[in-house]
């Protein structure tokens, strides 16, 4: 493989570089479409190229590069050779543990077809900027490539630093295009649900400063003088992890907008309420500042639901609704991303899955390509659901590796017609999945341990019964006590008992008899 000519990062001549990278990737889709089987190359970079200071709000953050591990099922392609590359050397017992999963292929055969490249630092820097300061590394990625036409770079999200990595290596980036990187913005995102045409909750984006946030808080509270709480968000923050709550029940929805934003204003550094432990108003309103924002109502509701639809643009531009989930929250006011149930329930996935669809669209002509998924906030009515769009994660999520997951490990296939996931038996699959199951105890389990617990109770993913558990995260778990799930069954209550089990086997594993 020649070597790439090096372009300043965000030149012109980097662009156009991209630009022409990207215009394989629609032969590309047709050629594997057509054949999986021929020979292709892929280069998975999991770098989480998000803001470095709302990434440290989250315990072990850099061992969320192995859920992209889940990519290795992509080896079941008899011709198909991966290059993974990850900050740290991962333990080979996590590695040979995502091997043994695939299925109808020997370990060795998958195995020989794999090549796993580090970095050898575990910096908070982003995985991309790690290796663009390695021009050996580079290299040593460049000649693992055999097959430069059938080949691509696959990435957690894609942001100017995956730009610049693309076109370092010559390959097209299976991702969205970083200059379209603001649509997955919490002000971006509120711009698209109003062209798509749905309904999202009243509020005002594209703000940065302490007296924009006060005015937008004031004129929630005139347009609903009970309004007792809003949100204000940064534009980037990750997990729910950037949002803060404003109680304003106690002020008075009929004074001005100028005496209302006024109160707000002296009352918004001690009055915010933050879901990272560690925030604080001067460091959230420097954030703010630099990186923008929003502010909108809170959705209020004695029972509130929280879906999420994921969502595709394949690389010749079809959209695509391939999932829809119902996601746990937690954190002070229920905001923090803890894990999902799949698939969304009875009496609404349908209809989230018909609201994804025009909102994918949307993005599709604006020239999005790859994964991204659409958060709401579901309340029950006397007429059903009203459902309000809040977010889209234009990035692999917390709902992408489990359903991933499910669809490697079965080779089974989404229903538009009904919203379920249908293994080759015929049969309806569900699961639990969670990236936070963390407890101090758990600390000073090794890889080599948990694969041990798992397989001695029978918890592991059995694939002629196409149920059971699968773990990731499994890097974290020794350091933090964190390790993800995802829990597999033929019906919702199997997956959630397999979830309950496997904490129960662990507790009692670490000494723990029985939970509260």
């Amino acid at each position: 493989m020649d070597q790439a000519p090096y372009f300043p990062p965000g030149s012109s001549e980097e662009l156009a570089a991209f630009e022409a990278l990207q215009a394989r990737t629609g032969a590309l889709y047709h050629a594997l479409s057509t054949d999986p089987r021929i020979p292709q190359d892929v280069v998975i970079v999991p770098s989480l190229s998000l803001d470095a200071r709302e990434l440290q709000k989250i315990s072990g953050v850099y061992h969320y590069e192995e859920r992209m591990l889940v990519n290795l099922m992509l080896l079941r392609q008899p011709r198909t050779r991966l290059i993974f590359v990850t900050s740290q050397q991962l333990d080979p017992v996590v590695v040979d543990y995502y091997l043994a999963l695939l299925p109808g292929v020997p370990s060795s055969h998958a195995r020989s077809r794999l090549v796993m490249l580090h970095c050898n630092d575990a910096s908070s820097v982003p995985l991309s900027d790690k290796i663009l300061a390695r021009p050996r590394l580079l290299e040593r990625i460049r000649r693992q490539i055999r097959h430069p036409d059938r080949a691509h770079l696959v990435c957690f999200n894609s942001t100017h630093r995956e730009r610049s990595l693309a076109v370092r290596l010559g390959l097209p980036l299976n991702s969205v295009d970083p200059a379209l990187a603001d649509l997955g913005t919490k002000s971006g995102c509120r711009e698209v649900f109003r062209e798509a045409g749905i309904v999202l909750p009243f509020g005002f984006e594209r703000l940065h400063t302490h007296d924009e946030i006060s005015e937008g808080l004031a004129e929630i509270k005139r347009h609903d003088p009970d309004a007792r709480r809003a949100v204000v968000k940064l534009n980037d923050g990750f997990s729910g992890e950037g949002n803060a709550v404003f109680r304003m029940d106690d002020l008075d929805g009929t004074s001005s907008v100028r005496d209302l934003a006024a109160r707000i204003k002296d009352l918004l550094p001690e009055r915010l309420k933050f879901e990272a432990p560690a925030e604080d108003w001067d460091s959230f309103l420097a954030k703010y500042e630099e990186m923008g924002g929003v502010v909108e109502a809170w959705v209020e509701g004695d029972q509130k639901m929280s879906p999420s639809a994921q969502c595709r643009v394949n690389a010749i531009g079809e959209p695509q609704v391939i999932s829809t989930h119902d996601q746990v929250l937690g954190g002070p006011s229920g905001q923090v991303f803890l894990g999902c149930t799949f698939p969304a329930a009875d009496g609404y996935r349908l209809e989230i899955q018909e609201s994804a669809a025009r909102v994918a669209e949307v993005m599709a002509a604006k020239g999005v390509i790859g994964r991204f998924g659409i958060d709401y906030v579901s309340v029950p009515t006397a007429e059903g659901y009203q459902h309000y769009a809040i977010e889209i994660n234009l990035r692999k999520g917390g709902t992408t590796h489990p359903f991933l997951t499910l669809k490697f490990l079965t080779a089974g296939s989404y229903s538009l017609e009904d919203g379920l996931f249908y293994a080759p038996s015929g049969r309806p699959k569900y699961y639990f999945a969670t990236d936070t199951l963390q407890e101090d105890r758990y600390k000073g389990l090794l890889a080599e341990d948990l694969v041990d617990i798992a397989v001695y109770h029978g918890l592991h993913f059995h694939g002629p019964t196409e149920r059971g558990v699968v773990f990731h995260l499994i890097g974290a778990l020794s350091e933090f006590g964190k390790v993800g799930v995802v829990s597999i069954g033929d019906n919702p209550q199997q997956a959630r008992f397999l979830y309950q089990r496997t904490m129960q086997v662990l507790d009692e594993a670490t000494g723990v008899r029985g939970r509260s």
